[in-house]
C-alpha cells in the first residue's frame, strides 16, 4: 500500500505565530483601516496637507548580515538593519515614511524567533514615524535549511512634488557634506565573513571597547530624525545613502548630466571598524572605497551658504558630519582624490 504523504507545513504552528503577529501589529494609528487577517491591508491615503502628495516607494533587504545575525543570535539586530535601510532609501528623496509591509522567509518556522523578528521590524518602524501593517510569513521546508531566515520588505513614503529631491537643482560650487556611518551599516558582509573564514584571528579583535562580532553587527543607522527638519528649507540639494558601490557608485546618482562630484578622501574619518577590516584582510583602498561607506553613510548636497547651518543642524543631533567635497563642472561622475588617511 502506497504511503500516505502530508503537506510537511505545520499549519497550526503557522496559524499560532499569525495570531500572536496580530498583537504585535496592534496600532492606534487612524489611517490603518483593517487589523492583521485580511488579504491586504488598507490605508487611508488622505492627505490635506499636501497639495501634489508624490508617493515614495521602495523594497530591501539586508543582504548576507542576515546569515551572520543568526549564526550569533542576533537576528533582531538586522530588522533594524532592514528598515533604517529602507527608511534611508526613501528619505533621501524628501519623503516622510508611511508604512511598511515585511516578509520573512524560513526553514521552519518557530513561533517565537518570528515573532521577536516581527515585533522588532514593528519597532525599528515605530521608533521613526512609521507603522508596520502586515507582510507575509512563509515556511519554505526543502528550499532553505531550519534555522535559516530571509527578510525582506517595503515602504510607501509621501512627498510634495513640489519639495522632492532628486539632485536636479544641484549646482557648480555646492559643497557635498559627509554625515557619519555608525560602522559597516547592511553592505560589504561577503568580503567581512570571507575575512572572518579565512583569519579568525579577527574575532579577538575589539573595536570601540565592544568584540568585533558586536562591532559587525551593530544596526544600520537611520538618518530620517536627524534631517528631516531640513527637507523643506531649500538648505538640500540633494542626498545620497551611501551603500554597496560606496560614494562612487551612489552619489552620481543623484547628480545632474552635466555636474561632477569631487571628494577629497582625506577628509574622511574613517570608523575603527574599517581599519581592522583593512589590516585583516589586506584590502585595497580602491576595493574599501568600493565596497564600504568608510564612515560617510549619508552624503548631502549644500548651497555653499548654508553649509555651517546644515552642519551644525546635524551635529547637533549628536551625529557627526564635516566637508568632503565640492561640485563642478563634468558628466555626471565622483571623481575622487587625495588618499584615505588610516
Amino acid at each position: 500500500m502506497a504511503e500516505s504523504l502530508t503537506y510537511g507545513v505545520n499549519i497550526d504552528i503557522a496559524n499560532a505565530a499569525k495570531q500572536e503577529m496580530a498583537t504585535i501589529l496592534e496600532t492606534d494609528n487612524k489611517r490603518v483601516m483593517n487589523k492583521v487577517g485580511a488579504f491586504a491591508s488598507l490605508y487611508d491615503f488622505s492627505f490635506p496637507e499636501y497639495q501634489e502628495p508624490v508617493l515614495v516607494l521602495k523594497t530591501e533587504e539586508p543582504g548576507s548580515k542576515q546569515l551572520l545575525a543568526a549564526q550569533y543570535g542576533k537576528l533582531e539586530n538586522v530588522a533594524y538593519d532592514m528598515i533604517n535601510h529602507l527608511i534611508n532609501d526613501c528619505i533621501v528623496m524628501g519623503a516622510r515614511p508611511l508604512t511598511v509591509q515585511d516578509a520573512i522567509i524560513c526553514g521552519k518556522i518557530v513561533k517565537d524567533d518570528v515573532n521577536k523578528l516581527v515585533k522588532a521590524v514593528a519597532d525599528a518602524c515605530a521608533k521613526e514615524g512609521c507603522v508596520l501593517t502586515g507582510g507575509e510569513t512563509s515556511e519554505q521546508p526543502g528550499v532553505l535549511a531550519e534555522g535559516t531566515y530571509i527578510l525582506t520588505s517595503s515602504i510607501v513614503g509621501v512627498v510634495e512634488k513640489s519639495k522632492v529631491i532628486d539632485g536636479s537643482k544641484i549646482e557648480e560650487g555646492d559643497i557635498v557634506l559627509g554625515v557619519a556611518s555608525n560602522g559597516v551599516h547592511t553592505n560589504g558582509y561577503t568580503l567581512v565573513r570571507s575575512i572572518m573564514e579565512k583569519y579568525p584571528a579577527v574575532m579577538q579583535e575589539t573595536v570601540d571597547g565592544r568584540s568585533f562580532i558586536d562591532a559587525i553587527l551593530e544596526p544600520h543607522r537611520c538618518y530620517y530624525s536627524i534631517v528631516k527638519d531640513l527637507f523643506t528649507t531649500g538648505m538640500i540639494r540633494g542626498m545620497a545613502h551611501i551603500t554597496g558601490g560606496g560614494i562612487k557608485e551612489n552619489l552620481n546618482r543623484i547628480l545632474p548630466e552635466n555636474m561632477n562630484a569631487n571628494i577629497d578622501l582625506s577628509k574622511y574619518r574613517i570608523l575603527d571598524i574599517f581599519k581592522v577590516i583593512r589590516k585583516f584582510g589586506n584590502v585595497s583602498d580602491a576595493e574599501m572605497l568600493r565596497t564600504f561607506n568608510m564612515g560617510v553613510g549619508l552624503a548631502i548636497v549644500t548651497p555653499k551658504e548654508f553649509t555651517e547651518t546644515v552642519k551644525a543642524h546635524i551635529i547637533k543631533s549628536g551625529v557627526d558630519c564635516y566637508e568632503i567635497g565640492t561640485i563642478g563642472q563634468g558628466n555626471k561622475q565622483v571623481i575622487t582624490s587625495q588618499e584615505f588617511q588610516w
